[in-house]
């Protein structure tokens, strides 16, 4: 779907790569620029699964002539990923005026955590501060409880990755329409605060001051249970007519306490018949029980066990002969071809010739 593009990413961790290989899934050449010396992680060969079908030379942005082969091979492309804090690529005299000045059609994209500017744009923060201040992990948990650590899919890919690629895919077709790049600032606060809009639509559903009485964090019919096994089953069945199959699979039609579904003052009691009933028997039991039906009740899998899921199978999401999940979303005229991760500057070789034939070192 992007064959033709090029995009230059400059190693990072966490989100900048993690959209530097869904870019690649979908046919873009991404060449990845890796530091001298081992991987930022222990244990890890470059950003391993998220350097997928990548080209990858490794550099000292200090050099002078490393430099300069960074800066050629901005010139040769159509976008630029970064996720340094801000400055960092001015300083190395790789910023968005150098670069753009090589390359006037670039697209710029930076990923951080806070944005560019702002009081608190050089502050170090990981995925949970950036959640916690921008108000989305407000709910995230029971009243009276903790908010629980969501998985770091929420804000690095949720509010990051996947806005810093969808910036990137705009700004490259109005390049190509008008012939001027753009730079594209990708915050996690920013990408957060705007999913917060779906739970906002809802109104006087949705409290923005309270947890545990809004439409979808509070209900006894939204949620996870734990069953007898020490495994969970995650029910979240909204709209009445799924609630009335919720309670007719399990023999509850017709008791006089479930029967209103959409009053706070019962959720705690509510909840409490249904902890009490789930917790008699296995997770495998329920989910036998509710398989087939449109109750919206699923087991809660570990990713080894969601790899050998009949739907997930049958979608062939964990495709074999692929390092690790295959690419989405899909395409009737476009099936990603299967790719590994480099070896850190297996590729520096044969770009560096690419440069010079094409007279840009």
């Amino acid at each position: 779907m992007l064959s033709g593009i090029r995009i230059i990413e400059f190693e990072a961790l966490g989100p900048a790569p993690f959209a530097g290989m869904l870019l690649a899934d979908l046919g873009a050449e991404v060449i990845v620029v890796h530091r001298p010396g081992g991987a930022p992680l222990p244990g890890a060969d470059g950003n391993g699964l998220l350097d997928r079908g990548k080209r990858s030379i490794t550099l000292d942005l200090k050099a002078p002539r490393d430099r300069e082969v960074a800066l050629a091979l901005v010139a040769s492309a159509d976008g630029l990923i970064e996720g340094l804090r801000p400055g960092v690529m001015e300083r190395l005299g790789l910023g968005p005026d150098e670069a753009r000045a090589r390359n006037p059609r670039l697209v710029y994209g930076r990923m951080t955590g806070w944005g560019q500017e702002g009081p608190r744009a050089q502050q170090a923060g990981h995925d949970l501060t950036y959640l916690g201040l921008s108000g989305a992990l407000f709910h995230a948990g029971l009243p009276g409880q903790a908010a629980v650590v969501p998985p770091t899919l929420l804000g690095d890919i949720g509010g990051g990755a996947l806005y810093l690629a969808i910036g990137m895919l705009a700004g490259l077709l109005n390049a190509r329409a008008t012939g001027q790049g753009t730079v594209v600032d990708a915050a996690i606060v920013d990408g957060a605060s705007h999913m917060m809009a779906l739970l906002l639509s809802m109104g006087s559903q949705f409290s923005t001051t309270a947890r545990g009485v809004s439409l979808l964090d509070g209900p006894h019919w939204s949620r996870c249970y734990l069953c007898a096994c020490g495994g969970q089953i995650a029910v979240q069945c909204l709209e009445p007519k799924f609630y009335r199959i919720f309670l007719d699979t399990l023999g509850l039609g017709q008791d006089p306490l479930l029967r209103d579904q959409f009053d706070p003052a019962q959720w705690p009691a509510q909840t409490a018949r249904l902890v009490q009933l789930f917790a008699t028997r296995s997770r495998d039991h329920w989910a036998a029980l509710f398989e087939g039906t449109d109750a919206c009740v699923a087991p809660v899998l570990s990713p080894e066990e969601a790899r050998a899921d009949p739907h997930i199978a049958a979608r062939d999401t964990w495709q074999a002969g692929r390092d690790g999940p295959a690419p989405a979303p899909r395409f009737s005229t476009f099936d990603p071809p299967a790719a590994t991760s480099p070896a850190r500057g297996q590729d520096g070789a044969a770009i560096l010739d690419e440069l010079h034939e094409r007279g840009l070192l």
